[in-house]
């Protein structure tokens, strides 16, 4: 009989950098994104899904980070 597949439960957060100058920048949201990591010890991320969206003020990053807590 064959085997049940592993499941787990995937959670998400997604971030921005502040609407204000410097919203346009990638590098400042990609280090906001590994300092968020960084303060949950332990996850697995399976996906980052990076947004842009076009503002008055120009460009806005945003992301989606998909990650899973494995069980201890």
């Amino acid at each position: 009989m064959p085997s049940e597949p592993e499941s787990w439960t995937i959670k998400h957060f997604s971030q921005a950098n502040p609407a204000r100058p410097g919203q346009d920048s990638l590098p400042a949201l990609l280090r906001r994104i590994a300092d968020s990591i960084d303060q949950r010890p332990g996850i697995e991320v399976q996906d980052v899904i990076l947004h842009s969206a076009i503002t008055a003020d120009g460009d806005w990053w945003s992301a989606t980070v998909y990650f899973h807590e494995p069980s201890h």
